[in-house]
């Protein structure tokens, strides 16, 4: 298998897209951990497998270097609707990601988003910095610990209970949106049962939203395939009103018309694998044009194309177990 790349030298080292979505807009993602720096080694995860989960928390890239970015991105007059925290890890794990929130609110005035796992909320310095974001999304796809081992093979030190226990801490005191993710893999959590147990886990957390998501894209295990529609339709019913399909999300071209720079196609790529349309509709490009950019990182092997659902998407290469 190849190794993974080091992130390419240059602009934006830490800041990625925006990606479009139908829930937030244009989403200017922020990351703050190196690839794979996470608590938890998913079997769906987009960006492969995690070599070594961990719990350590430090400065794992400068937060000042990080603010001098978005401070630049003001300057050139970025277009954005939200500013994500989210990318190749936890991030959570970065001891001050608090100040890249608080930024955000203060000199961009901007609304600010926490994709996090939710493993580290439990931890007291972890929920006074994520209050800080005006829209926090937490993953809960499981029920007990069976469930939670299967789907996400944990640190050691991580447990369902306590991935609980965090959550109804933070919902406790943040005053913003708080939506959760269900992430839905064939045999492990879509059987009648299953859904049920998650849907009781949901209700003492009042989410304002329940987002129901599957592997669309490649996933860390080749065994893991998207449910179908049939089944994302099924469990929209069985969680109840909140719950919302965000599964193979419709992109539209942003109409930016930007040029394409290497640094900023292989930064969101190493990210957030994507089809040619979607990074088509990302840069506001012709696909041909995006053609044309794939095809030396193609040579190089510092990308490689792979199939779902006869999209072809395009990721970093595999790292070996």
């Amino acid at each position: 298998m190849w190794p993974f790349w080091r992130k390419p030298v240059g602009a934006r080292r830490y800041l990625f897209g925006p990606v479009p979505s139908r829930r937030l807009g244009r989403s200017l993602g922020v990351d703050l951990t190196p690839l794979k720096t996470c608590t938890l080694n998913c079997v769906y995860c987009q960006l492969g497998h995690t070599p070594k989960t961990t719990m350590e928390r430090r400065d794992y890239v400068p937060i000042a270097d990080v603010l001098r970015e978005l401070k630049e991105w003001k300057r050139s007059k970025g277009i954005a609707d939200v500013i994500t925290l989210a990318g190749s890890g936890e991030p959570t794990l970065h001891l001050h990601f608090g100040q890249v929130l608080k930024f955000v609110r203060e000199e961009l005035c901007l609304p600010s988003v926490l994709l996090t796992n939710g493993t580290l909320l439990h931890l007291d310095d972890v929920c006074r910095q994520a209050v800080l974001a005006d829209v926090v999304k937490v993953t809960l796809s499981a029920w007990d610990e069976d469930s939670f081992a299967a789907l996400h093979r944990p640190h050691s030190s991580v447990s369902f209970r306590q991935l609980m226990d965090g959550a109804m801490k933070f919902r406790a005191v943040f005053g913003g949106t708080f939506w959760v993710e269900v992430f839905l893999v064939e045999g492990i959590n879509t059987s009648e049962e299953a859904l049920r147990a998650i849907r009781d886990c949901l209700v003492p957390l009042h989410p304002d939203k329940i987002h129901l998501n599957t592997a669309v894209r490649p996933a860390a295990e080749n065994g893991v395939a998207a449910v179908g529609e049939g089944m994302l339709r099924h469990a929209l019913g069985v969680m109840g009103p909140l719950a919302e399909i965000t599964a193979s999300v419709p992109r539209e071209p942003s109409g930016d018309g930007k040029t394409l720079s290497e640094v900023e196609l292989f930064g969101l790529i190493e990210r957030h694998p994507c089809s040619v349309e979607d990074l088509a509709s990302v840069f506001g490009l012709a696909h041909s044009r995006v053609i044309e950019e794939l095809e030396p990182l193609l040579r190089q092997q510092r990308i490689i194309p792979v199939e779902r659902n006869g999209i072809v998407y395009y990721a970093l290469p595999v790292l070996e177990k």
